[in-house]
């Protein structure tokens, strides 16, 4: 391992976290693709199938922040442990329900209340910053890391998932997933020594941390770049088939996948000037041109090779988007302002795959294409538009009192850094 990464992994109880962070975020990637497979199998009814995962996505993304919301009110342990127990009950439920054939309104009762799954990745990252809280080096490492741990369940989340519900029996791969979510919570949650301590309820900052203008921004741009992910999906799926391939989509979402993991890896390394905001807006532009030349793509290997090179930009940007998270939200909300952006995707992935979807079948595969271009085209805007709320204010000087013989303090005066993290 590098040894910046090796670094991180000094403090006690890293390396276990991060790993039981690794399982319980496995359902991310395996859950909404699983019931696909499964009711598809099930019933042979694609609509059905993609109505569900749509609402298994909108769910978590309307109930994720609150349960993060009380999550930092009321520390990891109390919060995820019930939220979770229900969502895998909830999971249960579908599961029965489906090889049942019960009627279709159960199907969508359970799939809203799985949206109770904690966003495991936003709770991680806050213990890397509660750690790390004053060293942006380490940080932005730790950060890159699970940037990493992210797109391995995305290259072997779908294929676990798929794979033994088409291999074994339908509802496979879904109580796989269950499986890794009650496992990765309670490892999780055993874990006392490195939780986040939850601050006094005085001490909170008043509603949503959704109040901070520069979050506004990152959420509204990742609902585009969440139409980007769910459109490539839905449409490289369908150019396979087209292709006459349609099992080997899943290896070449794997690749795309790989790109980034390629990118966050090498990322993490770098030691980076300047403020996030401007790679921010660079990454954000990098991830809408790398989606002009899917356009002209004509077999599977070409298109892998495409989505290789576009996948380079999504760590950067996902691991940098975190750093400005950090910086604007307070820290008393600091892991619903990470969840907001979760769900910011989770939205946009709905409305992607649900676009690519009606453009594939009114005009074909190569057509479809055009989504994600629109849906990059459209980040990168909201991204020009919003970057001034995002990048530092002017320090503002504070005067401060000179030392003994009328000499100021080593250093001059005081620049108090304003943050709409500090509330201030």
């Amino acid at each position: 391992m590098p040894s910046p990464y090796r670094a991180i992994f000094g403090r006690p109880g890293t390396a276990s976290f991060s790993a039981a962070g690794l399982l319980g975020r496995m359902p991310l990637s395996m859950l909404g693709i699983g019931v696909v497979t499964m009711v598809s199998q099930l019933t042979g009814r694609y609509g059905l199938a993609g109505a569900l995962s749509a609402t298994l996505a909108l769910s978590a993304a309307v109930i994720g922040p609150q349960i993060s919301r009380l999550v930092d009110r009321h520390g990891q342990r109390r919060v995820m442990r019930p939220a979770t127990l229900v969502s895998l009950t909830a999971v249960a439920g579908l599961l029965l329900s489906a090889q049942q054939r019960w009627a279709d309104w159960t199907l969508f009762v359970f799939a809203a209340c799985v949206g109770c799954v904690p966003s495991v990745g936003s709770m991680i990252r806050a213990r890397w910053a509660e750690l790390y809280e004053g060293s942006p080096r380490e940080l932005h490492t730790a950060y890159s890391w699970e940037s990493i741990v992210d797109e391995v369940c995305f290259i072997v989340g779908p294929i676990l998932s798929i794979g033994l519900s088409t291999a074994w029996f339908p509802e496979a791969g879904p109580l796989l997933a269950g499986g890794f979510l009650a496992a990765g919570v309670f490892w999780l949650t055993a874990q006392r020594g490195t939780e986040p301590v939850p601050h006094p309820r005085e001490q909170h900052a008043k509603g949503s941390a959704m109040r901070s203008r520069g979050l506004q921004v990152l959420v509204v741009t990742f609902v585009a770049t969440g139409a980007i992910f769910g459109a490539i999906d839905v449409v490289t799926v369908a150019f396979a088939e087209e292709e006459g391939h349609k099992a080997a989509a899943s290896l070449v979402l794997a690749v795309y996948a790989l790109g980034s993991c390629v990118a966050g890896a090498v990322f993490g390394l770098m030691h980076l000037k300047g403020h996030a905001s401007r790679r921010w807006l660079v990454g954000v532009c990098a991830m809408a041109v790398s989606m002009v030349p899917l356009q002209l793509v004509d077999s599977l290997p070409l298109l892998g090779a495409a989505l290789f090179v576009a996948g380079l930009s999504i760590a950067p940007t996902m691991v940098t988007t975190m750093a400005l998270v950090e910086e604007h939200v307070p820290r008393t909300q600091l892991t619903e302002g990470m969840t907001w952006t979760s769900t910011g995707l989770a939205v946009g992935v709905a409305l992607g795959s649900s676009a690519a979807g009606w453009v594939v079948d009114a005009a074909g595969a190569a057509r479809g294409y055009l989504v994600p271009v629109a849906a990059g085209v459209l980040a990168a805007l909201v991204a020009f538009a919003g970057y001034r709320r995002l990048r530092p204010r002017p320090a503002t000087a504070v005067s401060v009192p000179a030392a003994a013989g009328g000499v100021p303090p080593l250093g001059g005066p005081v620049a108090e850094r304003p943050s709409e993290r500090s509330g201030v």
